[in-house]
């Protein structure tokens, strides 16, 4: 093993743990390992504040609730008034995304917690509405949440795209596992769209942003 790769490897580290883990959100996190639910990484909730200060945000859509960590890292991050949509088939990980909220004193009238498939619920929400729509969920729909997130967003809202890098597998062009290839198509489908600027950041397991143009 090189000096050069254990030397990337260290940086990565410390990026991921450059801003200290919120004590909300790192309780989160924990709720979450013990509850089976998705456990995003440090560097990704700290990215997730900072781009929903950035925009200010006000109407955020989640694709994919969990145990409500990444939710608490929008928060921290939205316009005081601004209200989170959170989606998810698993109603158990919404139940204690909502305890996690209402432990950190975020009014309920700034949540909405929709169980269900995302694809037909965010088929109900309104068109060019969402300052940022998040997507972390079933990587088989990824292609299918880009299209809807184009349709949600406002111009200048962001989309984020959870998982980009999958395990490390997308970057690896001799993997043909079904979410790396639908990964591939989604990550393809954003490079090539006129509508959407994008960068791909290495934290976590990698997270897409693309800003919709005006």
């Amino acid at each position: 093993m090189s000096a050069a790769f254990l030397l990337n490897q260290r940086s990565l580290a410390y990026a991921e743990d450059y801003v200290p883990t919120p004590d909300p959100i790192r309780v989160a996190r924990d709720e979450a390992i013990t509850s089976g639910a998705p456990a995003p990484s440090n560097g990704l909730t700290t990215a997730l504040t900072f781009l929903a200060r950035v925009l200010d945000a006000r109407a955020v859509v989640e694709v994919g609730t969990g145990a409500g960590v990444t939710g608490l890292a929008l928060f921290q991050g939205m316009n005081e008034k601004g209200v989170l949509t959170s989606i998810d088939p698993e109603v158990g990980w919404q139940l204690t995304a909502k305890q996690a909220f209402q432990a950190n004193r975020i009014p309920s009238q700034r949540f909405r917690l929709i169980a269900g498939r995302p694809l037909e619920v965010l088929n109900n929400l309104r068109d060019g509405a969402y300052d940022i729509v998040l997507v972390n969920t079933e990587k088989l729909e990824y292609v299918e949440h880009v299209a809807q997130a184009e349709r949600l967003l406002r111009p200048g809202g962001l989309l984020l795209l959870n998982d980009a890098l999958w395990r490390n597998l997308v970057a690896d062009a001799e993997d043909e596992s079904d979410e790396s290839v639908i990964i591939r198509e989604a990550l393809e489908s954003i490079n090539d769209s006129e509508v959407f600027t994008a960068c791909l950041l290495p934290i976590g397991e990698g997270l897409l942003a693309a800003v919709k143009s005006s």
